[in-house]
């Protein structure tokens, strides 16, 4: 009789790799997600939001960056234990949420009338930055929905 056995110490060494493995990729999404939406705003953006300190810009990176948090979240969660899997499923749905969002800031643009580019020129925070937050974010969320 052969049976396998798993100490402890295997179990969380496994589980603290695969904890580090997410958390690295899901690092780079969020930082891939935050290079996307400064493609489509004037200026770099993490100098619009720090020195400048533009609300606009804050309200729509911070909303995209929330908005693919919860695509990688989904991701792990729906991955079923399964690393490699796992992993690969967390890149390509992490990948497709940042190209939604990103086609939700466009449409949102040219549907709705709304210019991202004019939007994070403004000083003040403006209500049109509050309504494209929100639609990213819930962007976000049914793409994650969708995931699980």
């Amino acid at each position: 009789m052969n049976t396998t056995t798993t100490s402890i110490a295997d179990v969380l060494a496994h589980g603290a790799l695969a904890i580090l493995a997410y958390a690295i990729l899901g690092v780079l999404l969020l930082v891939a997600g935050f290079y996307v939406i400064d493609l489509a705003t004037p200026g770099r953006l993490s100098k619009v939001i720090r020195t400048d300190r533009n609300p606009n810009a804050t309200v729509l990176a911070a909303s995209s960056v929330a908005g693919v948090g919860l695509v990688v979240a989904a991701s792990i969660w729906s991955s079923g234990g399964a690393l490699r899997e796992g992993l690969l499923a967390t890149l390509v749905f992490g990948l497709v949420g940042i190209a939604v969002q990103t086609l939700g800031m466009v449409a949102f643009d040219k549907v709705a009338g709304i210019s991202v580019r004019e939007l994070v020129r403004e000083t003040t925070l403006q209500p049109a930055a509050v309504l494209l937050g929100v639609t990213h974010f819930f962007i976000g969320l049914i793409t994650a929905v969708a995931v699980i």
